[in-house]
């Protein structure tokens, strides 16, 4: 009993992942239970509604909380999605390792069984990915069946997105307001004039810059290829890293896809296009008003396409500006750069109505001290003022007047700048009549260097007459009720360049702590269609993936126990270790299982599908009695999938019965989840240590749990 206590107290950092994982087990599944944050020293709040705004708003001070902070944020580094999947798996698959521990279960064979067991897992669900080309034929098909009753549903020709048919069409599936008819004949002009309008859901897109390539080196999800290639998934060896296989490092291989024929407006197919918008729907997870942003951006792009000669969805030429003050429904898409300026700026703005304005690009901050990342000051050298006696202030004040007389001199009206700007530097600039914008990402900067022929520099004292690009034009940006907006503290404007390969969604709310969770649905919706494109394949839905899992973790937990052969002791270097992993394996199954378990129970209650966790459970058992007395899990799953039967009876718990769409995820980032949490779990429970002594030394000396122990 005194090692059972002492084992009961261990692995404290397990406990915490626990206590973590716990707090956000209602952001599981598409109708998540929003969070208000409070801040005790402001008393402001926030309104979160994702894993990674919980875990930045929490006091993280134990070590197990930093490491978890640092897996959720690889995570949405490198994929904007998975991250609530992610944390409650690291809390289930903590509870399911501590129960194993009480049982005195060796921590080596846990490690080995739990990694054999998920890399298992993941080979066995390569049977329930669909290619892109074939869900989006199915997606089609499906909405042809639903909407038979509207004569024009699918009269889709090349231009389909830019028809305005198929747009009343969508628009009365997501409840969109109505479309104003456009003339499509200007649409299909071969001459991309800067006066071609593009029709919108939510707003009018107004004039639009002739369309150019996009930068080769940008990050792109290519639409092409003539096939898939099989994933298949490789032994999980566990890294003691502190950041988790972060960009770079997968357990996939990264595939392009098969996704011939979209935005190209060649297809053979007349559904091929509109079904892009059904598969961003399908993988949007219920986020509507993000699915009309992205229907826009579809329209504009391949209008660019058209033009260019290029097929592809760029995310990098996505940007997003944040208006707070303006209905929900005022949320729009804006070819260019929309920003917000102080009203001083906007005065500005007004004074170069209808001009065309010079402008230069800043590759780092606007200020005095400023130094580029990676200078060095030269050695033994003293820099001496001319004039000693001139005080700090006064050498402020030179450099002040420096750079506006360098501005001026170039007749610069306009300045991106990267980093952040002086204070003193953009009242002057203000006086000057010279627009100056900071916080420029580095893709905006990209986008202007291309249409612009602007150079970005670093200094400037670097600036020549090569350097300032010309032909942009700045202006108040106008709401979709042709008003420009004033907001008071902030004003939007909008920068346009003729062929500007860059586009602005407008996400708009009048309520001040929803404006970050607005912004993050919308960018993981993008993600999910970039990734989805990248890979070539998505997931089916609905809970069906990690049903299949669970599944097939309890059959391997039933299997009768084998010896250990010649290459498991070969992998485990210890015939010991080997023969422990085969006796603790069901046990150790049993444990991952209900991770799977705990998932499924949790959406269904999340969305209602369920009234209680016993339920859920009843429902889980129900589908896993009989996926096991039809032979074959997977088939009868995949079966169960289309006919819109799984799971409580309906499309799953993350379908949308309103549309009656299926629904997908992402493959290679839910696979990545799951990993990244297993990995943590286990890399917290191999570095728990804790140091004993005196008389309890020697009672666990002598039993038999000693082994677990190193002494020092």
């Amino acid at each position: 009993m005194a090692f059972q206590d002492l084992n009961a107290r261990r692995h404290i950092g397990l406990q915490q992942l626990s206590s973590l994982a716990l707090a956000g087990r209602t952001l599981l599944g598409p109708m998540k239970s929003c969070k208000f944050i409070v801040d005790e020293s402001t008393n402001q709040s926030r309104l979160i509604c994702s894993a990674v705004r919980l875990i930045e708003s929490l006091d993280l001070t134990s070590a197990a909380g930093q490491l978890l902070n640092e897996t959720i944020q690889a995570q949405n580094k490198e994929f904007k999605t998975g991250m609530s999947t992610l944390l409650f798996l690291v809390g289930a698959w903590s509870n399911a390792v501590l129960e194993c521990l009480q049982q005195n279960i060796p921590v080596s064979a846990i490690v080995a069984v739990m990694s054999e067991g998920l890399n298992s897992c993941c080979e066995k669900v390569q049977c329930l990915q669909i290619s892109i080309h074939d869900a989006s034929e199915e997606l089609c098909s499906s909405s042809v069946r639903l909407n038979a009753f509207k004569s024009n549903t699918c009269r889709i020709g090349c231009d389909g997105l830019l028809n305005p048919q198929i747009f009343l069409d969508f628009q009365k599936d997501i409840s969109a307001p109505e479309v104003v008819p456009i003339n499509s004949s200007s649409l299909q002009d071969n001459d991309c004039n800067f006066n071609r309008c593009l029709v919108s859901p939510l707003a009018d897109f107004g004039s639009i810059a002739s369309l150019v390539k996009p930068a080769g080196d940008k990050s792109t999800s290519v639409i092409s290829g003539s096939g898939v290639i099989a994933s298949s998934c490789n032994k999980k060896k566990l890294s003691h890293s502190r950041y988790f296989n972060s960009l770079g490092k997968s357990h996939f291989p990264n595939q392009q896809g098969n996704f011939q024929g979209y935005l190209s407006g060649k297809s053979a197919d007349p559904c091929e296009c509109y079904s892009l918008g059904h598969l961003a729907m399908a993988l949007s997870h219920g986020n509507q008003t993000s699915v009309k942003l992205l229907q826009s951006i579809f329209a504009y792009q391949q209008e660019r396409a058209e033009c260019s000669g290029s097929s592809q969805f760029n995310i990098a030429e996505i940007v997003t500006c944040c208006l707070l003050g303006l209905p929900e429904s005022y949320s729009c898409v804006s070819p260019g750069f929309v920003a917000l300026v102080s009203p001083e700026q906007a005065t500005v703005v007004k004074y170069f109505k209808d001009k065309l304005v010079r402008i230069l690009l800043m590759d780092g901050d606007l200020t005095e001290q400023y130094r580029h990342l990676g200078f060095n000051s030269p050695c033994n050298v003293r820099t001496i003022l001319e004039h000693p006696n001139i005080q700090e202030g006064r050498v402020r004040d030179l450099w002040l007047s420096s750079a506006l007389d360098t501005l001026k001199s170039f007749d610069v009206n306009l300045v991106l700048v990267k980093g952040s700007v002086c204070k003193n530097l953009m009242e002057g600039c203000i006086a000057n009549s010279i627009l100056v914008i900071g916080s420029v990402t580095r893709d905006v900067l990209c986008a202007f260097e291309e249409v612009t022929g602007a150079q970005p520099v670093t200094y400037l004292t670097q600036l020549n007459t090569a350097c300032v690009g010309t032909g942009a034009q700045v202006e108040l940006w106008k709401a979709c009720d042709g008003r420009a907006m004033d907001l008071g503290e902030l004003v939007p404007v909008r920068i346009k360049v003729q062929g500007i390969p860059l586009i602005t969604a407008v996400l708009t709310t009048t309520v001040t702590s929803k404006m970050q969770l607005t912004e993050d649905r919308f960018w993981s919706l993008v993600y999910r269609l970039h990734h989805a494109l990248n890979d070539g394949k998505v997931f089916l839905g609905g809970g069906a993936v990690e049903l299949l899992c669970l599944s097939h973790s309890q059959m391997l937990a039933e299997q009768p126990l084998q010896p250990a052969n010649k290459n498991a002791v070969k992998e485990f270097h210890n015939p010991w270790l080997a023969t422990s992993a085969t006796e603790y394996k069901s046990v150790v199954l049993q444990a991952l299982a209900s991770g799977w378990k705990q998932y499924l129970s949790v959406v269904m209650c999340n969305t209602a599908k369920a009234a209680s966790e016993l339920e859920a459970y009843t429902s889980i058992d129900h589908h896993l009695k009989r996926a096991a007395g039809s032979g074959s899990p997977s088939a009868y799953i995949l079966k169960e999938f289309r006919t819109g039967d799984l799971l409580s009876g309906g499309s799953g718990p993350f379908a949308d019965h309103r549309e009656g769409l299926k629904v997908y995820d992402n493959v290679m980032a839910k696979t990545e989840a799951w990993w990244r949490a297993l990995d943590l779990v286990l890399l917290v429970l191999q570095t728990d240590a804790e140091i004993i002594t005196g008389l309890k030394r020697n009672q666990l000396l002598n039993s038999h749990g000693s082994s677990e122990f190193m002494f020092l």
